[in-house]
C-alpha cells in the first residue's frame, strides 16, 4: 500500500512538470494540424456532397420545407458543414490520440527513469516489436472478455464493475508492459507481474474510471452544438492528462517495484571462513 500511495502522489505532482503539459497539448495540435491539412483539400468536396445528399432524400426535402415554413429554413445551409464536423470529429480525435499514445508512456517512463532512477540499469528486455504485439495480445484478450461479458451486462451491478475490470486489465498489461521495456529483463518482469498484479490491475481500474470524465465533456458537446467546438478540445485535453498520469503513475511504481527487486536479490559478499586457530606449542614432557 505504502508503494501505491507513493507513487500516485509522485504521479500527481509530476503532472505539473512542464514537460508533461507540453505532452499533454500534444493531441490538440496534432488535431488542429490535421483539421488544417483535410480542410484545405477535402472541406468544399465533402460539404457539397453531404448537401446533395440531403437534397435527394424526399423525407429531408419535407422537413427543409417544413423549416422553411416556420421561418428556420437557414438550418439548411449549416447542416452540410455541421454534419461533416460530427463525422470527421471522432476520427481526427482517434488518430490524434494513438499518434501520442504510441510515444507518450515511453517518453514519461524515460521522464521518471532520469529523474528519480538515474541508476536504475537497462536491461532492454522487450523490442519495439515485442511490445506492439503484447499490446495487440493484450487488446485481442480484451476485445474477447468484452464480448464474452456482454450478457452479463444486463445485470445492473456487474455492468459498473466487468467493463471497468476489463479495461482495468488491459491498461495495467499494456503500461506496466511499455514502462518495463527498457529497464527490466524478461525474468524481472515476469516477477514484477507475479508479486504485484493486484496492485497493477488496481491503478489501472481507477485509471479507467478517471477516463470516463471526458466521455461526460464529449456528450455534452454532441447534445450542445453551439459548445461542441470548446467541449471537445477540452474533452481531448483532460483524456490526455489523465493518460499522461496513468502512464505516469504506472511508471513511479513499476520503477520502483523493479529497483525494490534488484535490492532484495543483491548476492551477499563472499566472506572467507576464519581459519582455524594455529596450533599451540606444548612443551614435550619426557618419561624417564
Amino acid at each position: 500500500m505504502s508503494l501505491l500511495l507513493d507513487s500516485f502522489w509522485r504521479a500527481v505532482a509530476y503532472c505539473l512538470h512542464p514537460r508533461v503539459i507540453a505532452l499533454s497539448f500534444l493531441p490538440l495540435a496534432v488535431m488542429v494540424v490535421l483539421s488544417l491539412v483535410l480542410g484545405y483539400f477535402f472541406w468544399a468536396p465533402a460539404v457539397e456532397g453531404v448537401r446533395a445528399m440531403l437534397e435527394a432524400s424526399d423525407l429531408l426535402r419535407a422537413v427543409w420545407n417544413w423549416l422553411q415554413g416556420v421561418g428556420a429554413g437557414g438550418l439548411k445551409t449549416v447542416a452540410a458543414p455541421l454534419i461533416v464536423i460530427f463525422a470527421v470529429t471522432p476520427v481526427l480525435v482517434l488518430i490524434s490520440l494513438l499518434m501520442v499514445a504510441a510515444f507518450m508512456t515511453p517518453a514519461l517512463a524515460s521522464l521518471v527513469a532520469e529523474r528519480r532512477f538515474p541508476a536504475l540499469e537497462r536491461k532492454k528486455g522487450a523490442s519495439l516489436a515485442g511490445s506492439v504485439l503484447w499490446s495487440l495480445g493484450s487488446t485481442l484478450l480484451a476485445a474477447v472478455a468484452l464480448i464474452v461479458s456482454l450478457p452479463l451486462w444486463v445485470v445492473p451491478p456487474l455492468i459498473l464493475i466487468l467493463p471497468p475490470l476489463i479495461w482495468g486489465w488491459l491498461t495495467y498489461r499494456v503500461m506496466a508492459f511499455d514502462v518495463l521495456a527498457d529497464h527490466a529483463s524478461r525474468e524481472e518482469r515476469r516477477e514484477i507481474f507475479r508479486r504485484h498484479r493486484g496492485w497493477l490491475l488496481g491503478i489501472g481500474v481507477l485509471t479507467g474510471y478517471l477516463g470516463a470524465a471526458p466521455s461526460v465533456l464529449w456528450a455534452s458537446g454532441a447534445l450542445f452544438a453551439a459548445a461542441f467546438v470548446i467541449l471537445v478540445p477540452v474533452a481531448i485535453w483532460i483524456y490526455t492528462l489523465v493518460f499522461a498520469f496513468s502512464s505516469l503513475w504506472f511508471a513511479h511504481y513499476a520503477l520502483a517495484a523493479l529497483e525494490q527487486l534488484r535490492a532484495s536479490q543483491i548476492p551477499l559478499p563472499n566472506v572467507a571462513p576464519p581459519a582455524p586457530p594455529a596450533p599451540r606449542n606444548e612443551p614435550h614432557i619426557i618419561d624417564l
